[in-house]
């Protein structure tokens, strides 16, 4: 949601972008050398990152003609007022273009989802949980299995149903993940493994993120795929 209060650090983005007289500033080239100007690059990302959302609508002329006069003490060129409503206005109108558009990706992100799950499910030895989990086992381990209060110790790979991949363990130390703490398919699927063991599973959105998604890369309704190594219980309950 775009975040119409800006904070001081318009003054850092009024130093980058009006701090050439001359025709339009290069930012490319711009020096981040010394201390100012590495805080001063900091907090031109600050805002940016704030009004990211409406960079599409942003008239740029007229921001910067308002941090200058705010740099300058001017008076406002209109009224409060007027700022108010149409900030109001311009918030209610890019936050329901952000919802339309988050709404489409779901739609999609569902109808990719239930195509991909379908075909993973009928291929040979993929198993599907009364969840909806699906695991492939790659190597089958002959340890314990873990608890709902263990701790296990594993390397993990997560990716989208189109192989982006969003977060590894792997070039690292193993980690270690408490088995009750984590998304409830990633969980399911903790419970099902043998110490030694190693699966491919393929969680669907309810079991998930759901509706919700989290950060950038795992949207509404996105099927997350995984390789899991699990090696030892450790800290068990």
């Amino acid at each position: 949601m775009i975040r119409i209060r800006l904070s001081t650090a318009c003054v850092g983005l009024a130093v980058l972008l009006v701090g050439c007289s001359g025709g339009s500033p290069s930012f490319d080239s711009a020096a981040l050398d010394s201390g100012d100007q590495k805080a001063s690059y900091g907090m031109g990302l600050n805002v940016g990152t704030q009004i990211v959302d409406a960079k599409d609508r942003l008239d740029r002329a007229a921001f910067m003609r308002g941090v200058e006069d705010a740099l300058q003490s001017n008076e406002p060129a209109i009224s409060r007022e007027d700022i108010q409503a149409a900030l109001q206005a311009f918030a209610t109108e890019i936050q329901a273009v952000a919802a339309a558009d988050r709404e489409r990706v779901a739609s999609e992100n569902l109808q990719a989802g239930e195509a991909y799950l379908a075909e993973n499910g009928a291929r040979d030895g993929v198993t599907t949980t009364e969840s909806g989990l699906q695991y492939e086992v790659l190597r089958e381990g002959d340890g314990p299995t873990p608890g709902p209060d263990d701790q296990v110790n594993l390397h993990y790979r997560g990716s989208l149903i189109d192989g982006t991949e969003f977060d590894a363990s792997y070039g690292g130390a193993p980690v270690t993940f408490a088995v009750s703490g984590l998304i409830s398919g990633f969980s399911e699927a903790l419970l099902l493994m043998p110490m030694g063991s190693h699966y491919r599973i393929v969680i669907p959105p309810d079991i998930a993120y759901g509706r919700q998604g989290t950060g950038r890369e795992i949207g509404p309704n996105a099927v997350l795929v995984f390789e899991i190594e699990v090696f030892e219980i450790v800290n068990g309950g």
